[in-house]
């Protein structure tokens, strides 16, 4: 029997090298896919980590920029990442980011409008006391050189007053002052009394209708808002129009100033702020602040009446309308020699 011997060991030999090939192939398979595996791992650890970059250094800055001027918003850097556990962790984190600087922003824009608002209730004591003042000198005066110097004084303190109202307007005061129902051509003078350059605003009056108690003080202020915003977007010398125009639902009051107009950016950013649709932070009204749309806009909501800017004037600037329906309007009251006030100047209407 021993002479089978080395065949069987060649065969167990054979045997052997075999299971140790398929061994050594087996490994190499399990070698190739765990160094796969281990590439994959480390390229989605790669990912993960470019991708906290990406939201520290571009994702979390961008939404920072927004709450001064929107945009949109950069996204994951790899989309593979899209609906995984940590895109849901990024996400947690940029929600809290937002809710944080949101809270934070209108703890701020609360904090500022109280101050202002106080501080403008005490601007518009001081303006109301100047103007009674003036009135007084001007009732013991006639001497005609002190006169006109006392009617700039006024139409000063009207200008100073329509910017402390307007901002405590903005920050949520009422306008401040009830009057009796006055006709459309008295509002518009009025409004005109208020800005810097009246000399330069010319009216049209073509309508027979007065603006209810209610909304008249809210009107003239909208009113002196927008031609103070024409006037200073025109050159000196060129006159800023207003015309009463009669519509079957109200009446207009069409403003058309020979300025350099807007672009459709500035257009689409006015309509907004006019809408009154539109919560106003005064921390992004810009720097140096512009309030007048702001203002306008919150005075339309309020009361009910419309504003737009979105029309090029005949004379290659912008063409305001400020669109009063029939609920805010009536019938124009005579008044008779006895109780007609005096205007002697452009702040009296005012």
């Amino acid at each position: 029997m021993t002479q089978y011997a080395p065949e069987a060991v060649f065969w167990c030999l054979v045997a052997g090298l075999l299971a140790a090939l398929v061994l050594l192939v087996r490994q190499r398979g399990i070698t190739k896919a765990l160094r796969r595996h281990a590439a994959a791992l480390e390229d989605g650890l790669r990912a993960r980590d470019q991708e906290a970059r990406h939201l520290v250094e571009v994702r979390l800055p961008a939404m920072e920029s927004s709450q001064a001027q929107p945009g949109p918003m950069p996204g994951l850097l790899h989309d593979r990442l899209e609906g995984t556990s940590f895109a849901e962790s990024l996400q947690t984190v940029i929600d809290l980011f937002t809710g944080a600087a949101d809270r934070a922003r209108t703890r701020a824009d609360q904090s500022a409008k109280a101050a202002l608002k106080s501080s403008m209730r005490a601007l518009q004591g001081l303006a109301n006391e100047q103007q009674l003042a003036i009135t007084d000198m001007q009732d013991h005066h006639d001497n005609p050189h002190v006169l006109q110097d006392l009617l700039e004084i006024d139409h000063a303190n009207a200008q100073f007053g329509r910017r402390a109202q307007g901002i405590a307007v903005l920050c949520g005061s009422w306008p401040g002052r009830q009057r009796a129902a006055s006709s459309l051509v008295d509002v518009v003078r009025g409004a005109k009394g208020r800005i810097r350059d009246y000399r330069r605003v010319e009216v049209h009056a073509q309508v027979d209708l007065a603006v209810v108690s209610r909304a008249v003080e809210p009107v003239v202020l909208a009113v002196a808002e927008l031609l103070d915003n024409a006037a200073r977007h025109s050159q000196p010398n060129t006159q800023v129009e207003v015309t009463l125009r009669a519509a079957h639902n109200g009446t207009a009051i069409v403003i058309d100033d020979a300025g350099v107009g807007m672009d459709d950016r500035e257009i689409q950013k006015a309509t907004l702020l006019l809408s009154g649709r539109q919560d106003i932070d005064i921390n992004r009204l810009g720097d140096p602040p512009q309030f007048g749309f702001a203002v306008i806009g919150v005075l339309a909501a309020r009361y009910g009446f419309s504003v737009s800017v979105d029309t090029r004037s005949p004379y290659g600037g912008v063409r305001a309308v400020l669109f009063l329906p029939k609920e805010l309007l009536t019938s124009v009251i005579t008044e008779t020699p006895d109780s007609a006030d005096e205007r002697t100047g452009p702040a009296a209407a005012a």
